[in-house]
């Protein structure tokens, strides 16, 4: 039996949240979503995610904080951030700590699944 890859969505944003995941499992992958950071810092899935997809901006724990809370726990997990207002400096931050990639919302369909190919061939490679 295939095992699928496991793809966590966190936003804070329900229909956007939701949208990404109906689409990552159209991808054929496992998808589970989380409304804040520290619901999925809570969660199972923290440690066997081999994908997170995070918004940027949400209330109390942000996308950059939770990479910083990630590292500090010794995950390696690839992070792709989404955010529907873009900041370069937000950016450089994000790419520097390691992101695989950073979209800005409304994103392309065919970005996201690149960005998921490379975060997955990071993971395993």
């Amino acid at each position: 039996m295939q095992v699928l890859p496991v793809i966590s969505i966190i936003d804070d944003d329900e229909s956007m949240r939701l949208a990404t995941e109906s689409l990552v499992k159209t991808l054929g992958f496992a998808a589970y979503s989380f409304p804040s950071a520290e619901a999925f810092l809570q969660s199972p899935r923290m440690n066997d995610s081999d994908c997170i997809i995070s918004d940027v901006q949400m209330p109390k724990m942000g996308g950059l904080e939770l990479q910083q809370a990630l590292k500090a726990r010794g995950s390696t997990t690839p992070l792709i951030f989404i955010t529907a207002f873009p900041r370069e400096s937000v950016e450089r931050r994000a790419m520097a700590a390691g992101a695989v990639c950073f979209l800005q919302k409304p994103f392309e369909v065919q970005a996201l699944i690149r960005c998921i190919e490379r975060a997955l061939g990071r993971k395993s490679g």
